[in-house]
């Protein structure tokens, strides 16, 4: 050191490049100890931790950004010294440092940067957090907390550019003022979204996990995300369609949790039936129809109620059959679905909504239709349900005497007119029917 030290002052240059050598060495080292070893040693420690905060610290990547500020802040504090050695200093004038002056503002710059991004990732890791519990499907947060990253970066823009070029923030602030309607026309978007985001949750219209119904953007079913600017719907075929947030004020939806938290889920289907094949029941069919065990007490306690009837009413004229009332196969059928419907263990009977009726005749027949509520919700389930309940009405339907209506088939035609029937033409017109 007696001989290393005469001889730097002798050579200030060599002990300028020491110096700055030391302190970018030391910066470099810094930040090798806090990324590799120092959080490597946080994370284990959180690893073994029980609370999920931690986690959602390290996993979000705060700790890995805030060790960037390490290197920064020592080349920060140390420029002062190093642009005091004498090959860096000025040899005259008023002592000022303009490399300093730049140095130290583009450093702070990257302070400030730094700063912010480590920031928005703790506000990641906030909505991390707030989303394993309860509350977050009711009241999803990350909306606000995105507004707030948004207030973040403008600020540490103005601030930054402050210090870049070195100019009060009182004058940068002022412009921002000035320049307001061209920041709402920018932030248009974001200030709807804001209204919107605070409407939705104020009104509890969308949370995260509901089935959402949106034709007009293609959507159709559950929401996995409500953020600030966008909704994403994650489609029954997997794919995703993103919906701006306001849109789902200014248009209209359907949303499916109210079927989910009711418990049941609708049936609202009908049969159509050859209105030709209604006709009343005679006194075989209804000893017939007293053998189903769904239609065994029905049948006596109608017997008995209509014949009780007809012997008052055709006592003076026993002939006229239009007088009397009398059964017929369709309020009989309807009788047995809603028999067959009550004795099923998968729909509610009670509370909801249990309905066999008939609707108007029209062109295709006469409308049966069926009005229930599965307890099971699930889409699979309840297509399930549904397709065992019709086929077994469509399979009953015959023993009736009634015939499900539907437009003629290539089979009726062929059964119509039988290949036989029909004789070939050389010409492109109809073939002729055989006298």
């Amino acid at each position: 050191m007696e001989t290393l030290t005469p001889w730097l002052e002798a050579h200030p240059w060599a002990q300028a490049g020491l110096a700055i050598g030391g302190v970018l060495a030391l910066a470099v080292l810094s930040f090798l100890i806090a990324r590799r070893y120092l959080l490597r040693l946080i994370g284990r420690l959180i690893r073994k931790t029980e609370t999920r905060w931690d986690d959602a610290l390290l996993e979000s990547n705060v700790l890995r950004r805030a060790a960037t500020l390490a290197p920064l802040l020592i080349l920060y504090f140390a420029l002062p010294f190093l642009f005091r050695l004498p090959a860096l200093a000025p040899e005259e004038g008023d002592g000022s440092l303009p490399g300093l002056d730049l140095l130290q503002r583009s450093l702070l710059a990257g302070i400030l940067l730094t700063v912010m991004l480590s920031l928005s990732a703790l506000l990641n890791a906030v909505n991390d957090i707030y989303r394993t519990y309860p509350i977050s499907r009711n009241r999803p947060i990350k909306g606000y907390l995105q507004l707030v990253q948004i207030f973040l970066f403008v600020m540490v823009g103005v601030l930054m550019t402050a210090v870049l070029l070195n100019q009060p923030l009182g004058t940068f602030v002022a412009a921002f003022g000035a320049l307001t309607a061209v920041i709402l026309l920018i932030f248009r978007d974001t200030i709807l979204s804001l209204v919107a985001s605070i409407q939705i949750v104020s009104y509890d219209l969308v949370r995260i996990g509901d089935w959402i119904e949106m034709p007009q953007y293609q959507a159709d079913g559950d929401v996995i995300d409500v953020a600030l600017h966008t909704v994403k719907v994650q489609n029954w075929d997997k794919t995703i369609t993103t919906i701006p947030t306001y849109k789902l004020i200014e248009g209209s939806f359907k949303n499916w949790r109210g079927m989910s938290e009711a418990g049941g889920r609708r049936i609202k289907r009908a049969i159509h039936l050859d209105a030709t094949s209604v006709r009343f029941l005679e006194s075989g069919d209804l000893d017939r129809f007293e053998r189903f065990v769904l239609l065994r007490d029905y049948i006596r306690r109608k017997r008995e109620e209509l014949d009780a009837y007809n012997r008052e009413e055709l006592a003076d004229d026993p002939e006229l059959l239009a007088n009397a009332r009398r059964m017929t196969n369709l309020g009989t059928l309807r009788e047995y679905i809603r028999a067959y419907l009550e004795q099923r263990p998968d729909l509610h009977r009670e509370g909801m909504t249990f309905l066999v009726r008939q609707l108007a005749p029209g062109p295709e027949g006469i409308p049966l239709e069926i009005y229930v509520f599965t307890k099971d919700t699930a889409w699979v389930v309840y297509e399930g349900i549904q397709a065992d309940i019709f086929d077994h009405i469509l399979a009953i339907v015959p023993e009736f005497g009634l015939r499900v209506f539907q437009n003629p088939t290539g089979h009726d035609l062929a059964q119509w007119y039988p290949a036989s029937n029909v004789t070939p033409t050389t010409t492109g017109s109809p073939p002729e029917r055989k006298e």
